[in-house]
């Protein structure tokens, strides 16, 4: 029978419980179990899709096009599973399901509650995801901290999942803070033992206790909770802070976590094979070069916003032995500042990211043009993709107001314009072309040397796209179309071929790299790079 592992998170937000929810499923895989990982979110939005990076950092796009948490990266990353739509569920979309069943008549006339309708939703998709992947564990993170008003459906539709699969079957991982005190020189299990006395009084005795903090916990702390809390002792985990957050999986083996997990759900499994893993952590550790990187967006004050983008370049950097330096450059202030123009001067990488909106767009579009006429490596990526086509059609094509229409519906010269179908008039959440599409690359270019095969999927999220009016006059003015949909009505992909790294894809590369497995351009992005800092040197 599949067992179910949820996990929850007491006393503040962002304790990592994404990373501890992956980390464990990292160590079940390295055990030979099947293990597959969901997140439910509190809030009310049907998808993350419409919100804004500020808001909720990065959307995180599955192969079958979900719009997602960006947790289900930090899973994949870790458990190297592709997830889909059945991992992500809000208070949104189960509301409009229930809706839609309600009008549907399919609850016969009942009068609608929150107990049993909503939290039936619930539970349909959790066993749902086990089902659909025949997983041997289903890890089910819930969003938000014991004690908000709109979890609370989320934790009774888990706590009756305990009960209907058995004891047995079913595991609560509480993650929680334990802060320490500067000026009496000790940590403090108060806010813990509150947070799992909150969680009791839903009906929810936590089996595994996680404690988050910066320094090692005295042996006492772990006796005080493990008797106020009524845990076993060894439930009692400490999760200390790290500098790589790879060596996560590794910390908590220390405290045989997923030792403890098996235990409790009656698992019989060998112990787990870390030892590629441990190889990965070793090399992290020893690298000896630094890149310097400029990542130009407009979303830079929030580096969650770009999360993936920054996993995979640093994987790259695992991969070619280098520390990676990322300058965070906010495209608005290049337009205006001087001092953020001269940032330029000290990269060597620039690359600009997805997003929306007009806001920021000729910086980028400088920073593109830097780039090429520098010869600084450059990888644009979505919107970056895009910018690289307008800032050529400008200044090498002649086209001198060339633009997106997304940013000038006016403009007389859309390079960029709406994908085939779509309109301004479509509601803006679920109308991007969304998931995993093929690609055909173009023989003898940088996209065949970085991936080595004919043919690529890689995930996408945008709505506009190169305007196929504007290939003619752009290749015969050098730029270099390498990448199409395989009818060859899209274009996926340009690029500068005698450059050693000018490339721009319309997907989302960085959605599918892995600490273990550098994406390939990525990688090859991260070669050049450092190719011109020896040159600068």
């Amino acid at each position: 029978m599949t067992k179910y592992v949820f996990v929850t998170g007491g006393v503040v937000s962002g304790l990592g419980k994404g990373i501890t929810a992956a980390s464990l499923g990292r160590l079940l895989k390295a055990r030979g179990l099947k293990v597959a990982a969901q997140k439910l979110d509190p809030y009310i939005n049907v998808d993350p899709g419409t919100m804004s990076p500020y808001q909720h950092g990065e959307v995180y796009v599955t192969e079958d096009g979900a719009e997602t948490d960006l947790d289900l990266g930090h899973y994949e990353r870790f458990i190297d599973e592709d997830l889909n739509k059945y991992s992500n569920l809000t208070t949104g979309k189960v509301y409009w399901n229930v809706l839609n069943k309600e009008r549907r008549g399919e609850y016969l006339g009942s009068t609608v509650q929150v107990i049993p309708h909503v939290t039936n939703e619930i539970k349909e998709f959790v066993y749902r995801v086990g089902k659909k992947t025949n997983a041997d564990v289903v890890i089910t993170e819930i969003g938000g901290t014991i004690g908000d008003i709109e979890s609370q459906p989320f934790l009774e539709a888990v706590r009756q999942i305990s009960l209907e699969v058995g004891r047995e079957n079913s595991l609560f991982i509480h993650v929680t803070l334990v802060p320490y005190l500067h000026g009496s020189e000790e940590h403090k299990s108060k806010p813990t033992q509150h947070s799992v006395k909150e969680l009791q009084g839903m009906g929810i005795n936590p089996n595994i206790i996680i404690l988050r903090c910066d320094e090692p916990l005295e042996e006492s702390i772990f006796q005080k909770i493990s008797m106020f809390c009524n845990v076993k002792p060894d439930c009692v985990i400490e999760n200390r802070t790290l500098p790589n957050l790879y060596a996560a999986p590794l910390m908590l083996e220390e405290s045989h976590f997923s030792e403890v997990v098996c235990r409790e759900l009656g698992i019989t499994a060998p112990e787990p094979d870390l030892a590629d893993w441990t190889a990965m952590v070793e090399s992290i550790d020893k690298r000896n070069r630094e890149v310097e990187i400029g990542l130009v967006g407009k979303y830079v004050g929030l580096h969650d916003a770009y999360l993936s983008v920054a996993e995979a370049l640093r994987h790259a950097g695992y991969f070619h032995g280098a520390h990676i330096n990322i300058h965070w450059i906010d495209s608005e202030e290049l337009e205006t500042k001087a001092e953020s123009r001269e940032e330029l001067k000290k990269l060597d990488g620039i690359l600009i990211p997805g997003g929306f909106g007009s806001r920021g767009i000729e910086g980028m579009i400088l920073a593109a043009k830097y780039a090429r006429e520098e010869s600084v490596p450059y990888f644009g990526i979505c919107l970056g993709m895009q910018i690289a086509v307008i800032e050529y059609a400008r200044n090498v094509a002649g086209i001198a107001d060339a633009n997106s229409g997304e940013f000038d519906e006016q403009c007389k010269h859309k390079v960029i314009d709406f994908m085939p179908g779509q309109s301004d008039s479509i509601d803006k959440g679920g109308t991007l072309r969304l998931g995993a599409y093929p690609c055909v690359i173009t023989p003898g270019t940088t996209m065949k040397r970085c991936y080595g095969e004919p043919q690529i999927s890689e995930r996408h999220r945008h709505r506009y796209e190169f305007n196929n009016d504007y290939r003619e006059i752009l290749t015969n003015n050098g730029l270099k179309i390498s990448g199409l949909s395989p009818d060859e009505l899209l274009v996926e992909t340009v690029e500068l071929t005698e450059r050693p790294f000018h490339v721009g894809v319309q997907f989302h590369p960085e959605f599918k790299s892995r600490p273990n497995k550098a994406h390939p351009l990525f990688k090859g992005f991260i070669e050049a790079a450092i190719q011109f800092s020896e040159k600068r040197a």
